[in-house]
């Protein structure tokens, strides 16, 4: 079977300039509707790009093909030969008229869940059935955006200098300690699925790779059950050698800029299918203190933050309002947090050890990434380590790379999917992954 004779053309690319009127083209995809007129029929054919109205009328056409298009069942998937017709008041500006409908799949009846969007569906219908959800045009609109700016995030780290790299997803001991690990046997003995790969981006540091970056799995296993928890997530993380954390949030600020910039320009389609209008952010962001986070939500909530606590769900909608308020900005960080809240690897300040060369990069409804500079002295390492209650034995194969002459560092991950979901407003994480993990779904 040819490809040619099943589709010469996207739905998307019949525009004058690259198609003559009455050019002889053929389109693939599914039923989306049929509309029986009785003297004239449409059939609405829906691909990956958009939609085309095939009209049928009845003394123009053959009367066993416009019997066969009235027939038609949604969501079947036909090829469709004929000739483009442009036309102002037809959808996309042109329809086709028809010498050949081909189906080459029949739809079962009644469908899981309806595609045209007359009718709603739960967020859990549509993942039960992600595969029809996937007809809908406002979730395939998602995963285009995700997928330009995966595209931007690796064009941006390759013009910087950085290298790609791929680290291991099962590991032997915990990445930051904790017990939120998923376990699993390995041969004979026990392993995990990692839960970031930091160790092995600071060993990289060791080898001399300078700058890296990785977009990869992760896994934890926390018992969340909210509209921004997964318990398989995708990471984008980077370590850069001979840097601090101001430097490596530069980066990440700037990178953010880029990334909405390249939607904008890419994406205008999807864009209105979802109706978002983007903003391409600020730079630099709006840098707190941890110390001046507790004194905003102190004074504007009945919540109090007491040095040494995590900012909580409601302190991060306080202190977010609080910065777009002052500065129309969505995008800020916080810094200096205390070292005894964040992972041993934080480096803590010379001359104030409780504070941490830190930060998280917010949006205005929640956290997207966390980074710091890291501790390269091995001695610093091992009591840090030590302090959180860990046995520096486990983690001997990361700190042998330390004893060989580790540079400063300084790196951060940020999830893609809390990216995804801030960028395009959606209402829940599960949105913007094509088959989520989480406390209760395991399949499809």
């Amino acid at each position: 079977m040819s490809l040619a004779k099943l589709r010469t053309h996207y739905t998307a690319d019949i525009k004058p300039g690259k198609v003559d009127n009455g050019q002889k083209i053929t389109l693939a995809g599914w039923v989306h509707e049929v509309r029986d007129l009785g003297g004239i029929c449409f059939v609405v054919l829906r691909d990956r790009e958009g939609k085309a109205q095939v009209t049928l009328v009845k003394k123009k056409v053959d009367k066993e093909l416009f019997n066969a298009a009235r027939r038609l069942v949604r969501e079947s998937v036909i090829s469709v030969t004929g000739s483009v017709k442009f036309e102002e008041k037809a959808p996309n500006g042109y329809e086709l008229l028809p010498d050949e409908i081909t189906v080459l799949n029949v739809a079962d009846s009644p469908l899981p869940m309806d595609t045209t969007g007359k009718v709603e569906a739960e967020l859990d219908t549509r993942l039960d059935s992600r595969f029809i959800d996937l007809r809908r045009a406002e979730t395939t609109a998602i995963f285009k955006i995700r997928h330009q700016a995966l595209q931007a995030i690796r064009k941006y780290f390759v013009e910087n200098g950085f290298i790609e790299t791929a680290t291991p997803k099962v590991v032997a001991t915990a990445t930051e300690g904790g017990t939120a690990l998923f376990p699993i046997t390995y041969f004979d003995r026990e392993a995990f699925l990692n839960q970031s790969p930091q160790l092995f981006k600071q060993i990289l540091m060791s080898g001399g790779l300078d700058r890296v970056f990785e977009i990869g799995p992760i896994f934890r296993a926390e018992e969340h059950d909210t509209r921004r928890h997964l318990n398989e997530a995708t990471s984008i993380d980077i370590e850069v050698s001979f840097a601090d954390h101001f430097d490596v949030m530069e980066i990440l600020e700037n990178l953010v800029a880029y990334v909405y910039t390249q939607v904008i320009e890419k994406c205008t389609s999807s864009l209105e299918t979802l109706e978002v209008e983007l903003k391409v952010p600020k730079t630099p962001f709006l840098k707190l203190t941890y110390d001046e986070v507790i004194e905003i939500v102190n004074a504007r909530s009945e919540e109090k933050m007491h040095w040494g606590d995590d900012l909580s769900t409601l302190g991060e909608h306080v202190v977010g309002d609080y910065v777009y308020e002052t500065t129309e900005e969505s995008h800020y960080f916080i810094i200096d947090w205390p070292t005894e809240i964040k992972p041993f690897y934080a480096m803590p300040y010379e001359d104030r050890p409780e504070y941490s060369k830190s930060f998280d990069m917010m949006h205005r409804t929640m956290e997207l990434s966390s980074g710091a500079q890291r501790i390269h002295i091995p001695d610093l390492l091992k009591i840090r380590i030590e302090s959180q209650g860990l046995n520096p034995e486990g983690f001997e194969f990361y700190l042998k790379a330390f004893r060989y002459g580790m540079p400063p560092h300084a790196g951060w991950g940020m999830g893609c999917e809390r990216f995804i979901m801030t960028m395009l407003g959606t209402e829940n994480i599960r949105d913007t992954v094509l088959f989520p993990r989480d406390r209760r779904r395991l399949s499809p």
